[in-house]
């Protein structure tokens, strides 16, 4: 399990002071003698050839103490042997192995005397009280009132840790970052809250509605430089009037300056409305204004043009634009106002009644609802006090109005220590020894910002009132799934765990990788548009396993992939035409098959110029099998050190031999260097090839664990069968980390491993690994915080 091995050595620190000061003597007896009965001749047997009787292979003994009793209290050492047995990574695959009942019996032995856990009530454990990442306070304000803010200007990047952007311990707040949450709730009130009423509508024109005439694939999520091409829309107007047109956009290709230029155009029919110059700029959004006349209907037919300037210079990349939005205003001459779809959002029984006393149960009913649904659980008479006192005392304001108090008030709302942090209540906060069910408003908000990224809602608020979520919860999570929302869910998780949402913008030098000098060329063949079709296909792919209940080991086995017809080609798969991605049986003798075959997971686990078989092996480790591996030596050279001189044309499989040649470093690439030479027949980028510098490529190998296979396909059916269980742990490690927000520590053991064999009894399926997350005592319970072996 991966956690910082420093606290983890201080958490075994405590525990031993706590252990050693409270067993009594005769229990300390028992203890010593079940030790050497039961327990000592099984590790004689298979641990202490290498690690006992003056062997320390690898600069570890298991039998160097003075005294027994401190050495069966000495979690360190026994968090290594526990470590390497549920792994299968201790004994050695060559060595004798011990029967599973004994592995069993060691690990149980472990977990129960040493680590003080009891399987039937797991820790919890605790989590940090911690504020909206920037994913969460997007959703949150766009499902509160419908306005989509940019998150991505108005705040920094959020930490990450254990690979996970929803850790409670990174997800801190500085006064600097107050301030930008401040005014970010005023500039949302602002668009949410319509504080002169009804007035001028915008339309939104969908870019859909735009095609190439000479190509209906190009579309206007890119449009390059490069070549001159005109887009033609006919989208609807509702009414007959003069407009204000917005068309913004950013430019994108490089993240460097480029000498690359192109004129880009907007018209009407043959009248050119606004026209600029553009070059290489870094700024999100960029955009262009022009009023005109529009006629209600699609009388009105839109040109978009790209016409080609300067190229860019030799090194330099190419650019192209990206269509964000196209909105038109009007009629400018206010003879059409409507309230905006926000206004209902908030305004909930319509514009506010005249009649004093219905305001102000109108104005107290609309703060209510809105802080009950931003701070997720019912709020307190007292706070709706206050919100009331500040609606009304700006209200009270010359030329202010009932909407500008309304605003106001909900400017404090989402400045809200309530709203910006995810609290729980506690009955007792401060005591950690004290384990709750936490109640089913915080359970609500748990599951709604695990599934939706957002917080809860109606039904689940509903449930939450009634007591009635916890008996509910399997539907609750089948409804979750089944709404649109849940593509946070895929997007943000599969983003992480696979690093789907790199593979877009990871530097990767096509040109060198592809062998193309040009890099127009290049991009022709490795574009943007492709990145985004390899991220998609690995979003489909896990989105499929997880909604239609397939076992979750098709995430390595599947015969089946998402593809388009520029994704198909990449993959030399023929029968896939349009840009539309859908699901594809693959044929028996595909190359491709499962996420260890996917060009997400084989571009992102790359070096900008060659693939890196110990990065691939390393991420399969971690990730999936949950056998994180040591940290690598000070001062190791670079893999191209060893690649000089008369070892320049060696293959691959060779350089790495010579390069781990030290018996420390051999110890973990033993590990990492088999699974990431099965899958050297697949570039950098993720195509197919056959050989590396002229030498035809080994992608056979064995695990440290013994098992031999061929090629990438005989490993993932390795990983899917013979190591399902522990594939099935990493999943569950990591579904549980992402959604209660701290690391998988030693004391979840039992935790992990109820969700694994509970998930199996059920066929493995994703979906239930999912369903077990949810219902298990990290994600149900609490204690609270303290050091739970403190002593005084």
């Amino acid at each position: 399990m991966k956690f910082s091995r420093i606290l983890a050595v201080t958490a075994f620190t405590a525990l031993t002071t706590q252990v050693l000061c409270t067993v009594r003597a005769d229990d300390s007896a028992t203890e010593v003698k079940r030790f050497t009965d039961e327990i000592e001749p099984i590790l004689a047997n298979y641990c202490y050839d290498c690690h006992g009787d003056g062997m320390d292979k690898g600069d570890f003994k298991m039998d160097d103490f003075e005294k027994i009793e401190e050495h069966l209290v000495d979690q360190s050492l026994w968090y290594d042997v526990w470590e390497n047995l549920r792994a299968s990574l201790m004994p050695p695959a060559k060595k004798p192995q011990p029967e599973d009942a004994e592995k069993e019996k060691v690990i149980a032995w472990i977990e129960r005397k040493v680590f003080q856990l009891d399987p039937d009530n797991p820790d919890p454990g605790v989590v940090t009280i911690r504020r909206l990442n920037r994913e969460e306070y997007r959703n949150t304000i766009e499902d509160l009132f419908g306005v989509r803010f940019d998150v991505t200007e108005a705040f920094p990047a959020d930490d990450t840790g254990y690979g996970f952007d929803t850790i409670g311990d990174v997800l801190s707040i500085s006064p600097l970052l107050m301030e930008k949450y401040l005014d970010a709730a005023k500039d949302i009130v602002t668009e949410a809250v319509p504080s002169e009423g009804p007035k001028i509508p915008t339309q939104w024109i969908g870019i859909e509605n735009f095609k190439d005439p000479k190509n209906e694939k190009h579309t206007l999520n890119w449009i390059g430089f490069q070549s001159e091409r005109t887009y033609v829309g006919k989208p609807w107007i509702n009414y007959d009037g003069e407009y204000e047109l917005r068309v913004e956009f950013g430019v994108k290709g490089s993240m460097e300056a480029s000498s690359n230029s192109a004129k880009f155009e907007v018209s009407l029919g043959d009248q050119t409305l606004t026209e600029r110059k553009l070059g290489w700029d870094n700024s999100k959004t960029l955009v262009m204004k022009a009023k005109t006349k529009l006629k209600r209907g699609r009388e009105n037919e839109f040109h978009l043009t790209m016409t080609p300037d300067k190229p860019p210079l030799e090194g330099e990349n190419p650019l192209a634009i990206q269509i964000q939005r196209i909105t038109a205003y009007g009629p400018l001459d206010g003879s059409v106002k409507e309230y905006p779809h926000e206004f209902r959002d908030i305004f909930f029984d319509g514009a506010p009644p005249a009649d004093p006393k219905e305001r102000d149960t109108y104005r107290r009913e609309i703060l209510k609802r809105v802080a009950t649904r931003a701070f997720r659980r019912p709020v307190d008479g007292p706070t709706v006090d206050r919100l009331v006192e500040l609606a009304k005392t700006m209200e009270s304001q010359p030329e202010k109005k009932f909407e500008h108090g309304i605003a106001h008030a909900l400017t404090a709302i989402l400045a809200s220590p309530r709203f910006l942090f995810r609290a729980e209540i506690q009955p007792e906060p401060n005591n950690p020894g004290k384990v709750v069910s936490i109640d089913e408003y915080a359970l609500a908000s748990r599951l709604s910002y695990f599934l939706w990224s957002s917080c809860p809602d109606d039904e689940l608020m509903k449930l939450a009132g009634e007591g009635k979520l916890r008996e509910n919860l399997r539907p609750q999570i089948d409804r979750m799934l089944a709404d649109k929302k849940s593509d946070r869910f895929i997007e943000n998780f599969v983003g992480q765990w696979l690093e789907a949402r790199d593979v877009e913008t990871v530097n990767i030098d096509a040109r060198r990788i592809l062998g193309i000098k040009d890099l127009g060329d290049a991009l022709r063949v490795f574009n943007h548009e492709l990145r985004r079709s390899m991220r998609e296909e690995t979003e489909l792919f896990f989105a499929h396993v997880l909604r239609e209940n397939r076992p979750a080991t098709e995430l390595l086995t599947a015969n089946y992939t998402f593809l388009n017809d520029r994704l198909a080609k990449w993959y030399g798969i023929d029968g896939v035409e349009g840009k539309e991605m859908r699901k594809v049986d693959l044929k028996s003798e595909s190359k491709r098959g499962g996420i260890l075959t996917q060009s997400t997971f084989l571009i992102v686990t790359s070096n900008p110029t060659r693939t890196s078989p110990v990065k691939r092996g390393k991420f399969v480790l971690e990730n999936l099998l949950a056998t994180p591996s040591p940290p690598a030596l000070p001062n190791v050279p670079p893999l191209e050190e060893s690649q000089k001189g008369k070892n320049k044309d060696l293959p691959l499989r060779e350089i790495l031999k010579i390069h781990s040649e030290d018996a420390l470093c051999a110890s973990c690439h033993n590990r990492m260097d088999p699974i990431g030479l099965a899958l050297e027949n697949f570039n950098a980028i993720g195509a197919w090839r056959d050989d590396y510098r002229g030498h035809p490529i080994d992608a056979s190998g064995e695990l440290i664990t013994g098992e031999t296979f061929r090629n990438a396909q005989e490993l993932s059916k390795i990983l899917g069968d013979k190591r399902r269980n522990d594939f099935h742990r990493a999943l569950a490690e990591k579904l549980l980390t992402y959604a209660i927000g701290r690391g998988v520590e030693y004391y979840d053991a039992p935790t992990i491993d109820g969700i694994v064999d509970g998930a199996q009894v059920h066929g493995g399926t994703l979906r239930e690994l999912l369903y077990d997350v949810v219902e298990s005592a990290p994600f149900q319970k609490r204690r609270g915080d303290g050091d739970l072996f403190a002593t005084e």
